[in-house]
């Protein structure tokens, strides 16, 4: 089964959907399942992860419904007040809806110290219980305090979203390979080849500028713990579907056939429990 780890929906709301901007126009519009099928089955890709972008519960009940009326969205990262003090019963109010695997916060918004906070860690400590994932988004900065963060939990599965956003256009590497080292050293980690293109120069962008970071995961991770994943319809303001597709596969050909299956599908279906 080939999946796309990581996609989003939504009916645009220019005072929700602030954060799209005038050089994000492209954006600036609804994009929902009936859209997203026909892509899918162009590529032959035979479901998705449909990933929160809205910081609401309104978020996670949209896409709870648009997963029960579309049969290819195979999962749900939702998003939930995780620092609530009633998190345990929202947990378990959410828990009815078998779809949602997991929740996601976006921390790369956060300041300083968020990871750490003990009312945030409670809300994580709860996911377990309901053996749910936790989708990590962060900037490089921040991938220190991710490292002090999973390590509070050794039985919770996480995964790294979109490499861990490394500043490509900028040729940066340090920083971001020392952080993803720590990290991949918890073998029940995983990484998503996603996000890469908006990573780096949106309009001149090449596979040898996103190689040296496909490398560096594929080393640390192995092909069992990486997740193809597209960040449509954000990956539209660098890229086109199907171009983040050949760069991945591209990039993988090298793999064995059982290694390309884990990447393109084998491991979100184990991750996310699919």
């Amino acid at each position: 089964m080939t999946i796309d780890s990581h996609q989003h929906f939504w009916k645009y709301d220019p005072i929700r959907d602030s954060w799209i901007n005038d050089e994000m126009k492209v954006l600036k519009r609804d994009f929902l399942p009936t859209e997203f099928r026909h892509v899918l089955l162009h590529h032959k890709i035979d479901g998705c992860v449909a990933v929160q972008a809205d910081q609401s519960e309104k978020e996670t009940e949209f896409l709870v419904e648009e997963a029960r009326e579309n049969d290819f969205i195979k999962g749900v990262v939702g998003w939930i007040d995780l620092s609530a003090e009633n998190i345990a019963k929202r947990l378990e109010h959410f828990s009815e809806s078998r779809i949602i695997k997991g929740y996601r916060h976006i921390v790369q918004a956060e300041p300083s110290g968020f990871m750490t906070q003990a009312s945030f860690l409670n809300g994580i400590a709860q996911l377990e219980k309901h053996k749910l994932t936790y989708d990590i988004l962060i900037y490089p900065h921040q991938l220190e305090e991710a490292f002090e963060f999973v390590k509070k939990f050794p039985n919770q599965r996480f995964a790294v979203d979109h490499l861990a956003k490394p500043a490509i256009k900028r040729s940066e590497f340090t920083q971001w390979s020392k952080g993803i080292a720590q990290l991949s050293a918890r073998e029940d980690i995983y990484c998503k080849l996603s996000g890469f293109s908006t990573e780096a120069e949106w309009k001149s962008w090449t596979v040898a500028d996103i190689e040296p970071y496909f490398n560096f995961v594929l080393e640390k991770f192995g092909p069992k713990r990486l997740m193809y994943g597209s960040d449509w319809p954000v990956c539209l303001l660098a890229s086109t579907y199907v171009r983040q597709l050949n760069a991945v596969n591209e990039f993988i050909s090298k793999l064995s056939a059982d290694e390309k299956q884990q990447i393109m599908g084998g491991n979100a279906v184990k991750f996310y429990n699919l």
